[in-house]
């Protein structure tokens, strides 16, 4: 049957590759980009609706999920997939460290504040993460700003970690209100991914055409999220957990399964969006 889905982050890349399946198949995807011309042009590509919303800002957030609540009753799926690593050490217009507020708060907010049809829907929400939760993530909820001068590429890791993280929380809070979660490690993607970060070895990985003949496309890594968009919970993935090659990840960071740690995530997570 037809879903409403709801891909962040789809002007490009994964997200852009997973609309593109998702509307062949026949669902009714909206595409949700920071790029106004990026964003309508993939829109218009699917005879899709589309909405421009920038992460590193708050009432950005807040002004999509009134639009999007307003648009669509129902919400089947929503896929929180837009992210990316910043080196800048400037702070977004709210004053938190981007790199976090993009991938973690943002997404949250979002979330949270499309729960109401996202309940009445019984939908999935699936969260684009990274093995860089398992490689660099060490989250020190504490110190989600970043205050303690960590690294880009630490930050990153830790924004992915908490994906994993608000996943399982999302499961234990609403999981037996009929509310669905996943998360998933699509690979290394020959993306535009990373082209903004201050670290050198990020940027050589993902910009480097010798090693981008041996990763990912943005299609093949965008099987995974249209295969929990399209499955069944509880049938095709087990709601909660986090995925890598459809299947449950076995190697991951140790603090994934510290539930006392997703619930103080979440408790300052809420705190820093103004929940």
């Amino acid at each position: 049957m037809p879903k409403t889905i709801i891909v962040t982050g789809a002007s490009d890349g994964i997200g852009a590759a997973a609309a593109r399946r998702l509307s062949i198949d026949g669902h009714r995807v909206v595409i949700v980009g920071r790029s106004p011309k990026k964003t309508s042009a993939i829109a218009a590509e699917l005879g899709a609706d589309h909405f421009v919303a920038d992460f590193a800002s708050l009432d950005s957030v807040r002004a999509l999920a009134a639009d999007i609540a307003a648009a669509y009753p129902r919400i089947d799926v929503l896929a929180n997939n837009a992210g990316g690593v910043f080196g800048d050490p400037a702070r977004t217009v709210d004053g938190h460290e981007k790199t976090m507020q993009v991938n973690h708060l943002a997404p949250f907010l979002l979330t949270n504040l499309l729960m109401p049809v996202l309940l009445d829907s019984r939908a999935s929400v699936i969260q684009t993460s990274s093995d860089a939760a398992r490689i660099t993530g060490r989250l020190v909820v504490d110190d989600l700003d970043n205050d303690r001068g960590r690294s880009a590429v630490r930050t990153y890791g830790d924004a992915k970690l908490a994906n994993i993280l608000f996943t399982s929380e999302l499961h234990a809070r609403f999981g037996e209100r009929g509310l669905s979660s996943a998360a998933f490690h699509p690979g290394t993607v020959a993306t535009g991914f990373a082209s903004d970060t201050a670290s050198a070895s990020m940027r050589f990985v993902y910009a480097n055409p010798l090693i981008r003949r041996f990763i990912a496309t943005p299609m093949s890594a965008a099987t995974q999220l249209v295969w929990l968009a399209e499955g069944e919970p509880g049938t095709d993935w087990r709601p909660g957990g986090y995925y890598e090659k459809r299947a449950l990840a076995k190697n991951t960071n140790p603090q994934t399964a510290d539930a006392a740690l997703a619930r103080r995530l979440w408790e300052t997570s809420a705190e820093m969006v103004g929940l």
